[in-house]
């Protein structure tokens, strides 16, 4: 049952506000470099510098091939580490977990719970609603059943986002896509739903001068190839095999093409030996883990950016890339759309179809002037939609109407704690 709106607790939030601030906690399930970190990491940076509120971030642990974010969340955000809180599914640690969320929730007398992440936003949404904490909010990167695993697991996962629901005041989708795919499955009520782009250091990318000569020199590319660059980590579902499907056919039309990798993970070796197998692997540059500070450097080498992610609510890679006017061809799945508009800022392509994607490659780069065209209208695209400072603000507006929809919450929850 929708709560009334009550002046009285409305002010007396508002008197609460000028003498303390919202005191909000994120969760996640860990620190890896990705676009769900990063998009967190910066959302907590953000908040936490706005007078309103005292934000506090919990991740787990989860160590890996891709890189982490750890060192800067230690050095820039109030960052409680809870070991237990994997990414894989653990019948021992979870609940060990789950517990240690509830016990930081509860001392912690957060106003908001605000989760990220799948196993994170279960453990921590069930954490919180058994906390008290008066509002609940569960940002969406992705959808983690889809259409690219078993139906049992598809099914499990849809079952276990359908209980959560009823724990969750709001949701926030870094795509509009996922909305729309999140109310067919069921899960919540349109109200309860805002799109908010996944922002980002956008001037690092929209004023990014490097010298690309010396990035192809570092990594043996000749100055007069053709670059198709592909930012993401050698992992299931990120596409990879895909784009190597299409390799072939973009070698035979363009002999000189480089496809340069940026990412490590558990396919390099599968990769490698495709390629081998294929007769085109000087035509592939597999870079590794490169520091995140360097990945505008790295873009700066590349003629267009390829994506062909399986899954992936809205890759941050995509408005990287056009904020340096590379255009890009991206499989047309989830976020990508509002994007990368076809044959405005690169093309869409459908997924698994490595004709079409040989074919809208080839395009681009066989064509200077589209591609140029191309990039200059990504630029006009990407700024302001995806920059750090909109998200921010965008996040607190859906605070301030929860805490204006949902005062007595507030008010009951500062007298209880006797924080009002």
């Amino acid at each position: 049952m929708e709560e009334v709106l009550n002046p009285v607790s409305s002010a007396s939030i508002e008197k609460t506000a000028k003498t303390a601030p919202i005191r909000v906690l994120h969760i996640i399930t860990r620190m890896i470099v990705g676009g769900a970190q990063e998009n967190t990491l910066l959302s907590v940076e953000g908040l936490d510098a706005m007078p309103e509120y005292k934000v506090d971030f919990i991740s787990g642990i989860d160590q890996g091939r891709e890189g982490e974010l750890l060192t800067r969340a230690r050095e820039t955000t109030n960052l409680i580490i809870v070991p237990e809180l994997g990414r894989s599914i653990n019948p021992f640690k979870d609940p060990i977990a789950l517990w240690k969320l509830y016990r930081l929730i509860k001392k912690g007398n957060y106003h908001i719970v605000h989760t990220h992440s799948s196993k994170a936003g279960v453990l921590g949404r069930i954490a919180a609603w058994l906390a008290g904490t008066p509002l609940i909010v569960h940002t969406l990167h992705s959808l983690v059943f889809h259409d690219y695993q078993p139906w049992l697991v598809n099914r499990t996962w849809w079952l276990i986002k359908k209980i959560c629901a009823p724990m969750t005041d709001f949701y926030i989708s870094v795509s509009a896509i996922i909305v729309k795919k999140a109310l067919a499955a069921g899960i919540s009520t349109p109200e309860k739903y805002r799109t908010i782009y996944s922002g980002m250091e956008l001037d690092w990318f929209l004023n990014a001068k490097f010298d690309s000569a010396k990035v192809r020199e570092e990594f043996g590319i000749p100055q007069d190839a053709p670059v198709v660059g592909k930012i993401a980590r050698l992992f299931p579902l990120k596409g990879h095999d895909e784009l190597m499907d299409a390799a072939p056919e973009i070698v035979k039309r363009i002999p000189n093409v480089r496809f340069f990798l940026i990412g490590d993970g558990i396919l390099l070796e599968h990769l490698q030996e495709r390629a081998k197998e294929y007769g085109i692997l000087e035509n592939f540059v597999f870079a590794g883990l490169i520091d995140r500070e360097r990945i505008p450097e790295m873009i700066s080498a590349m003629d267009l950016v390829v994506h062909t992610s399986l899954r992936e609510g809205l890759a941050r890679v995509l408005p990287q890339s056009l904020a340096m006017g590379k255009p890009c061809v991206s499989f047309d799945i989830d976020g990508a759309p509002e994007v990368v508009i076809d044959d405005y800022t690169g093309y869409l392509v459908d997924a698994y179809d490595s004709v079409g994607l040989a074919e809208k490659i080839s395009k681009i780069l066989s064509d200077d002037e589209l591609r140029k065209k191309m990039g200059e209208n990504g630029r006009k695209h990407v700024d302001p939609n995806f920059r750090t400072e909109k998200m921010v603000a965008d996040i607190s507006e859906v605070y301030q109407m929860l805490l204006e929809k949902y005062p007595e919450r507030i008010a009951k929850f500062n007298k209880r704690h006797k924080l009002a």
